[in-house]
């Protein structure tokens, strides 16, 4: 593109263009001078355009790569098990509660001779962000659905994905050997639901398997090559690497990792990289056995190794000629990031409620968020950014890789924040017992559902309430009783109601509301409550006793009398069986 093209696209004048091009250092001639794409996108966000990159294959030779498979369902319908069969190794009896929190990548070699690469996606509702990443980077996608338990919410979303992805769907009836299965029944609920399964005359294969018996296997792993066969997949191999970051670790020894599929071209070791904000120059490329190897193919998942800093999960990576660039190109996006993210908190900060309405008082619940991953990082963010209620604003002032550190606890207590730390080591001794000494709540899972348990009691106890009128009980009129003729000194004559309490009970603080045949005809305070001639305080369901309210002479046998209590409501913690949560006020 040249200068001359870029003022156009962007609307910018040429002379701004190119002073912002002699700032980074690049020389300008004239403004028919083609620049480089890494420059172009620098220019474009240093004037404010967002630009995305996209990459052709004219003129390069192509050929046939793996397909990229990814498995998807509700949680619990065996996902992960699948995957462990076909590959024949445990990693669910290895995840916490079974429940899988990662994007695992691997790639499986069939009978045949041809490889698929599979990715494996979490099923919780928390998860929706990587599920639609993995549509995102994927040529077919498997839909798990349990034969026993039929379609679920995360069913009908990981359809969805894969629908807005345009991503051919091959369906998997898990579980037919439990005795409950009932396949039949699974593909009418997917028929139903606009799925087009081959059985009722479409196009979707549909394969009845069972993960846990490893039957039907062969069957599912033929509808794939199948369903590849018919795409024609097909990539460059030579040229600059286009990969896509489905996951990025923070390694003790290792530092930053990011977990990659390659989409077009080859990555080779030692070459320069950004990957969204992050830079760095490729120490080591590792296939996902652990093998370190020299360059990586369209459709593999590897491991880069030598990144300054953790990339976000679902960022391209780009090949760059050279450090400067890379560095140059990094600092841009980051400004640019920087500026997105404040952007977004002030709007959110700025969110004025109606004046009219009566607005309950809100507090703020700061967390520091801590996790294995950089995509479970933001997936519990996501989640516990939906607790957000009109009483409590859940404030997440830290995000992070890796274990908790010291500094987060400094930062804990200066914020008087809570920590959560999700799938990360143990605490050591020295960093429990500052949090313990600095009162700081640590709450450390390896289950999201039970973080999400435990962060939405502790919003439900954060939360102020808001006051509500509630009836304490309720009394019928029997009888009236005058006291006339007392001096002038005490007063008037008064109207004693003499009453039963048929509801509750009767407090001499509370207001009281007289009603009769159902309309409000009086409400006011307590003068004076006995019974038995008696003052007394409270009287109960069952009793009889003498009632005076102020100012009120109007009693007819028959009206009922309420006694009003001013109690603090709370709100309520909510999850659904689908194991989506909410703050219900």
């Amino acid at each position: 593109m040249t200068i001359l093209e870029l003022a156009k696209r962007t609307g910018a004048k040429i002379g701004a263009l190119q002073e912002i091009l002699t700032n980074v250092g690049e020389k300008v001639e004239s403004e028919f001078d083609p620049l480089s794409i890494d420059i172009a996108e620098l220019v474009a966000m240093e004037v404010g355009i967002n630009i995305r990159r996209l990459h052709s294959d004219e003129g390069a030779v192509l050929h046939s790569r793996p397909a990229v498979v990814t498995v998807m369902g509700h949680v619990d319908h065996g996902k992960t098990s699948l995957l462990d069969a076909l590959r024949q190794t445990s990693v669910a009896a290895k995840e916490a509660g079974g429940i899988t929190q990662h994007l695992g990548a691997f790639v499986v070699d069939m009978p045949s001779g041809a490889s698929i690469t599979f990715l494996d996606t979490p099923g919780h509702a928390a998860f929706s962000a990587m599920r639609a990443r993995g549509a995102a980077v994927t040529d077919i996608v498997v839909l798990v659905v349990a034969a026993d338990d039929g379609v679920m919410p995360q069913t009908l979303e990981a359809m969805s994905h894969a629908k807005a992805a345009n991503v051919p769907i091959v369906v998997a009836i898990n579980k037919c050997d439990k005795p409950a299965a009932d396949p039949e029944r699974v593909r009418i609920q997917l028929g139903s639901e606009g799925l087009l399964l081959e059985d009722l005359g479409g196009d979707v294969q549909v394969v009845e398997i069972s993960a846990a018996a490893k039957t039907g296997l062969d069957k599912l792993e033929e509808a794939l090559l199948l369903q590849a066969e018919m795409m024609d997949l097909k990539a460059r191999t030579d040229g600059p690497a286009q990969a896509y970051v489905v996951e990025a670790r923070l390694d003790r020894g290792r530092g930053p990792l990011a977990t990659a599929i390659v989409k077009s071209g080859t990555l080779v070791c030692g070459q320069y990289i950004v990957v969204g904000a992050e830079w760095g120059r490729i120490r080591a490329i590792r296939d996902m056995v652990g093998r370190v190897t020299e360059s990586a193919r369209p459709a593999m998942p590897i491991e880069i190794e030598g990144l300054k800093g953790l990339p976000m999960a679902g960022d391209d990576v780009v090949v760059v000629d050279s450090e400067e660039r890379a560095r140059m190109l990094s600092s841009g996006r980051k400004k640019k990031l920087e500026k997105n993210r404040l952007q977004k908190v002030s709007e959110e900060r700025i969110d004025i409620p109606d004046s009219s309405e009566e607005v309950p008082q809100r507090v703020e619940l700061p967390i520091i968020v801590k996790a294995d991953v950089q995509g479970t990082v933001q997936a519990v963010t996501d989640a516990l950014k939906s607790l957000n209620s009109p009483q409590v604003f859940v404030n997440i002032v830290h995000l992070g890789v890796g274990p908790i550190s010291q500094s987060d606890v400094d930062l804990a207590q200066a914020c008087g924040a809570c920590i959560v730390g999700f799938n990360i080591r143990n605490l050591s001794s020295a960093i429990s017992l500052a949090a313990d000494k600095a009162n700081i709540k640590i709450c450390q899972h390896r289950v999201i559902y039970h973080l999400l348990e435990e962060i939405g009691k502790l919003i439900v106890e954060t939360a102020p309430g808001t006051f509500e009128t509630e009836i304490a009980g309720e009394a019928e009129v029997l009888s009236i009783f005058e006291l006339k003729g007392r001096s002038k000194s005490k007063g008037p004559d008064v109207k004693i109601a003499g009453c039963r309490v048929i509801d509750g009970r009767f407090t001499k603080s509370s207001t009281m509301r007289l009603l009769r045949s159902g309309e409000v005809v009086f409400e006011g305070s307590c003068a004076s409550l006995k019974r038995e001639k008696q003052d007394v305080e409270t009287v109960g369901k069952g009793n009889e006793c003498g009632l005076v309210i102020q100012d009120c002479d109007d009693f007819q046998i028959g009206d009922v009398i309420q006694c009003l209590a001013q109690v603090i409501k709370k709100p309520k913690f909510i999850s659904s069986e689908s194991g989506a949560v909410r703050i219900e006020c």
